[in-house]
């Protein structure tokens, strides 16, 4: 699997940072380079750097810099290692490793040593980022953020708390008559898809008990109307199951249905245990969440009075009057949620929030999630069957790679889906032809993205994006270049031939066919003549797989020619 990461270089001698910078070419290695401190600053805080190399001559007697360094960089894990053209003295060296320095290089260079010695900080730079992927899945960031300042969190008392419960009918009954292996994968699958809908809508997943689903709003987090996003997540966790139930009974499968209950009132967040943490909240407003949800009939939701005085102006509910609370004692008026009032969602069908409630909920305007599955069904009905390269597996491998350029180039959120969404429509054009698709895949774009909530300006950057990887465009902003480079990203990886056989046949399946020697020397005025990668990213990851597959293509000719 590639992994990729920022290395900076700073120096003042051009001769020393270049050196460095070949030295490290390639094993997913994006070096950047600069002379000075000041000219770092923009760089490190714009993209996430994991590993800086920095002179010696550009550390100041306390050592200020490397605070400078730590507080302007966009990455917080990150490896510093000094870079010295004399003798590194001993208070120095203690010093440097004082202020937060890992390690020195010395000149002259060692490619070798130099090489081991940054693969051994990658090497811990990824683990840092795994362990901080799994902290985050194991407590709010906030909590996070203080237990990171302080060393402990306090626990906090929320006056509007939401609590979503959800549970699987009969459960029970299926985990009898299921293997468990089988019984596992299911619960798993569900529980991935309401983690991605709970994160979604900036929720925040508390816990699984079981076949059992906790998430909290307006308890973690600073967004609007707590209590619409979480009525917004339970609406789409309905409409997920309703479709694998659709699915099943089409399949003569077994199908499982689901209760979902949501109610907002006072809570206790906090951490406890001393050994393995656990972040949870206590208090009356959990007791009736979870009877809201056993209460509720399968397939159905269940709310509150609270969440109705916050939900009213855009949901259809319907009164089930006083429902009593087992064991606590007294009741609670209680509603069912039916769907989105059709002046707040997509079509009219009251399953998914338009572009104004989403904005009031402190959402993107823009409903990226049901746009990408939109599209990836269009393409795989109306795709022709001849089209062997122009898949949609080159769709999903150009988002991904798009994706990752994006990341290291330091690009916002939003600009990552703008990004995302033009990756997905760039080959929909072949829809309709193979040749000239582009102005066919803009149409869709500008038909289709009004309805998910893009504005007039973002589907204006889509368009241009799309625009970009016409064979007679040059891009004219870092979106747009990355656009291309992704597009032809695998003209620098290891799997570059079995691609290029793809399109080989694609081209005859549309009345275009070589010989060998004609193929190979398409491929080569193609790489040396036609193609270059406009990100530095991309040339930094890709330039030297490329000419690799030159040399390849080059001993090829030679051969066919013999």
């Amino acid at each position: 699997m590639e992994r990729f990461i920022n290395i900076l270089i700073i120096d003042p001698d051009a001769k020393t940072r270049n050196g460095l910078k070949e030295i490290l070419s390639g094993g997913g290695n994006n070096t950047l380079v600069t002379e000075d401190v000041e000219k770092a600053i923009p760089v490190i805080q714009k993209k996430s750097v994991g590993i800086i190399l920095i002179s010696l001559s550009e550390i100041n007697q306390d050592l200020t810099t490397f605070d400078v360094l730590r507080k302007q960089n966009k990455e917080k894990n990150c490896y510093i290692l000094l870079i010295s053209k004399e003798s590194i003295t001993a208070p120095t060296l203690v010093k440097g490793m004082n202020k937060g320095a890992v390690d020195y290089i010395q000149y002259p260079f060692n490619p070798n040593l130099i090489r081991s010695k940054i693969e051994v900080y990658k090497s811990l730079y990824y683990k840092d980022q795994r362990i901080g992927q799994l902290l985050e899945n194991i407590f709010p960031h906030n909590v996070l953020e203080e237990l990171s300042t302080t060393g402990k969190y306090s626990p906090k008392r929320v006056q509007n708390g939401v609590v979503l419960f959800t549970d699987f009918v009969d459960f029970s009954t299926k985990a009898k008559d299921t293997k468990p292996l089988h019984l596992i994968r299911q619960l798993e699958k569900h529980f991935t898809r309401f983690d991605e809908i709970i994160r979604k809508y900036n929720l925040e997943k508390i816990k699984t008990i079981g076949d059992a689903y906790m998430a909290l709003s307006g308890v973690t987090e600073n967004k609007p109307l707590p209590a619409t996003r979480a009525c917004l997540a339970a609406l789409e966790i309905r409409e997920y199951l309703r479709t694998e139930r659709d699915i099943a009974i089409a399949m003569n499968k077994d199908f499982w249905e689901i209760r979902i209950g949501i109610h907002m009132g006072p809570l206790v967040a906090g951490i406890i245990g001393s050994s393995k943490y656990s972040f949870d909240v206590w208090g009356d407003s959990v007791n009736i969440a979870s009877r809201a949800e056993s209460a509720t009939r399968r397939g159905s939701i269940t709310v509150t009075a609270p969440i109705v005085e916050e939900i009213e102006p855009f949901f259809e509910i319907r009164s089930r009057g006083q429902i009593e609370i087992h064991k606590r004692g007294g009741s609670v008026e209680m509603y069912y949620l039916e769907k989105l009032k059709p002046q707040m969602c997509l079509y009219g069908e009251g399953k998914y929030a338009n572009a104004e409630l989403r904005l009031k909920c402190g959402l993107s305007s823009m409903d990226f999630d049901h746009l990408r599955k939109e599209i990836l069904n269009r393409l795989k009905s109306l795709l022709p069957e001849g089209l062997l390269y122009h898949d949609i597996p080159h769709t999903l491998n150009v988002e991904k790679a798009a994706i990752r350029y994006a990341q290291l180039e330091g690009l916002s959120g939003e600009e990552i889906l703008i990004l995302r969404t033009a990756v997905l429509l760039h080959d929909s054009g072949f829809t309709r032809q193979y040749e000239h698709n582009e102005e066919f895949g803009v149409k869709i774009a500008e038909k289709l993205l009004p309805g998910y909530g893009y504005s007039e300006e973002q589907i204006e950057q889509v368009v241009s994006i799309i625009r970009a990887t016409k064979f007679s465009v040059e891009p004219q902003n870092t979106m747009e270049m990355i656009m291309c480079d992704a597009d032809h990203d695998y003209l620098g990886r290891a799997d570059y031939r079995s691609i290029a056989n793809k399109l080989r046949k694609e081209m005859a399946n549309f009345g275009v066919t070589f010989s060998d020697e004609e193929w190979v020397n398409y491929q080569l005025n193609f790489l040396i003549h036609n193609h270059h990668y406009y990100t530095e990213t991309a040339r930094n990851i890709r330039e030297q797989g490329k000419n690799h597959r030159i040399t390849d293509l080059q001993q090829e000719l030679n051969n066919i020619k013999e």
